[in-house]
């Protein structure tokens, strides 16, 4: 896309203004420093140490150095600010180059553009530049200031407390959004933060890390952030699936487990992880292990363990680690969700749908027995609780039933420190772990079926507290950025 003549004449104007301002960044207000502290903090929690980062508008490279990148890379059309940008961080590297004509040669895990869209004057034509500087993983993190702060904002400007700036386009979350889906730029997930960016001691970080994440007082936040990937498309290759359930005491549904579970792309393996039952469950699935090709000739093959400890969550990690597929689906031995259903998930993932492909039992209608009133409350509560929690919608957070590249998993596995190890079923470990990758999480509607053979499992007013934990855990994580101890 090219810009006009007198578009050329406003970016000629920007720059030289930024130029000229450039010297005040070097020491910034109190204000200043505190709002870039917060900014940061966000940001950071977004891009993990080590990645590779481009920065898009970089100023004098702050923000860049402080996300500590493997290779970082930052541009701006400001002269003076990749001057004082390179001699501050020599480590990094500095391109004087404008955002609109952006021509790089590689491709980066996060490219950022923090509080410069605002300056851009065709934000449409630099997203669709960047996206050359993109893989197919890559996360594009935009931020830019609510303008209704705008008058508060100019008043901190002639105040002395902020350096001057140029009108600003006038966005909102929704507006960037749009211009995203405009340049084939799936959004992700989005939020606000920073209700009070002046440091007011025992103030300021209370306000901004409780009542700025509150939904209806998040609206009237300084500082909004959007995360997306680049439109997927379809990709043509089969991968190998392998389907982990984690049984106990599950005799009577084994049988058909092996028989209904459907062949997925490349070739499809069943493994059994074993709580240790009493029923005779582990020598059912070795009888059908034996009869796999008459029982489904379309298997590749099924195996079965006994788990190491106590619990679904240790049974679903350790099948995890057992596992030879490409992409790893867990299936409830109670066959509540049909294993019919498993392609819609499979075809999910391997499109670019989603990342993370979760269930979702609260769509269609259930059989009557299928789930308790109090449990079905429980979990609409819980689903509307971690939308707001993750940013990503989610209607049901213990469907059974979930998705994911085992390439995904290693980097769930990797970043479980974070989080800690507090998960008994595995749920909520799967869906912290994906949202703190900022994968796309997609939900698949399927059909609620009663259990016909066996006891329900599930506690409702101990597990409905343990619950509350995963709440509370994802409050300290998502919303304070607070690492497990």
């Amino acid at each position: 896309m090219a810009i006009t003549d007198r578009d050329k004449g406003l970016l000629e104007a920007r720059r030289r203004f930024r130029d000229d301002t450039a010297a005040l960044y070097r020491l910034p207000s109190s204000l200043r420093r505190y709002y870039n502290q917060r900014l940061t903090k966000q940001i950071a929690f977004n891009v993990p140490k080590g990645a590779t980062v481009l920065d898009v508008g970089c100023g004098i490279g702050d923000t860049l150095a402080a996300l500590a990148p493997s290779r970082g890379v930052g541009i701006d059309f400001s002269k003076e600010m990749i001057r004082i940008a390179t001699e501050r961080y020599p480590d990094l590297e500095f391109h004087h180059t404008d955002a609109h004509s952006l021509s790089l040669d590689e491709t980066f895990d996060f490219v950022l553009i923090s509080n410069v869209v605002g300056e851009l004057v065709d934000i449409q034509a630099v997203l669709e530049r960047i996206k050359r500087a993109c893989h197919e993983r890559t996360r594009i993190i935009i931020t830019h200031y609510n303008y209704m702060w705008g008058p508060i904002v100019r008043l901190a400007e002639r105040l002395g407390l902020k350096p001057f700036q140029k009108e600003q386009n006038w966005l909102e979350i929704e507006d960037l959004e749009n211009l995203m889906e405009l340049a084939e730029i799936e959004p992700v997930k989005s939020n606000r933060h920073l209700l009070a960016p002046m440091p007011i001691p025992m103030i300021s970080d209370l306000v901004n890390d409780h009542l700025a994440t509150l939904p209806f007082l998040s609206r009237l936040c300084v500082n909004e952030l959007v995360v997306g990937r680049l439109r997927p498309k379809p990709k043509s290759k089969d991968y190998r699936v392998s389907v982990i359930v984690a049984c106990k005491d599950e005799k009577g549904n084994i049988e058909e487990l092996f028989r209904k579970t459907p062949k997925m792309g490349e070739g499809t393996e069943l493994i059994f992880v074993d709580g240790h039952s009493a029923d005779g469950t582990v020598e059912e699935i070795e009888r059908c292990i034996g009869q796999l090709q008459a029982l489904n000739p379309e298997l590749d093959a099924a195996r079965v363990f006994t788990q190491p400890g106590t619990g679904k969550g240790d049974a679903v990690r350790y099948g995890f680690d057992k596992a030879e597929g490409d992409i790893l689906m867990i299936l409830d031995a109670d066959i509540t969700v049909r294993p019919e259903d498993l392609p819609k998930f499979y075809d999910a993932l391997v499109e670019g749908k989603g990342e993370f492909i979760n269930g979702s039992r609260l769509v269609y209608p259930m059989e009557d027995q299928a789930m308790r009133f109090l449990n079905m409350l429980a979990n609409h509560f819980f689903g509307w609780c971690f939308t707001w929690l993750l940013e990503q919608r989610l209607t049901d957070t213990l469907c059974g039933t979930k998705v994911l590249f085992k390439s995904d998993y290693e980097k769930v596995k990797q970043g479980r420190a974070f989080f800690g190890d507090f998960d008994p079923f595995m749920d909520f470990d799967l869906l912290f772990g994906a949202a703190k990758l900022n994968l796309k999480i997609r939900e698949v509607p399927i059909r609620y079926r009663n259990r016909e053979y066996g006891e329900i499992k599930i506690d409702r007013f101990r597990h409905g507290l343990l619950l509350i934990k995963m709440a509370a855990i994802g409050y300290q994580r998502f919303k304070l950025h607070r690492q497990a101890k």
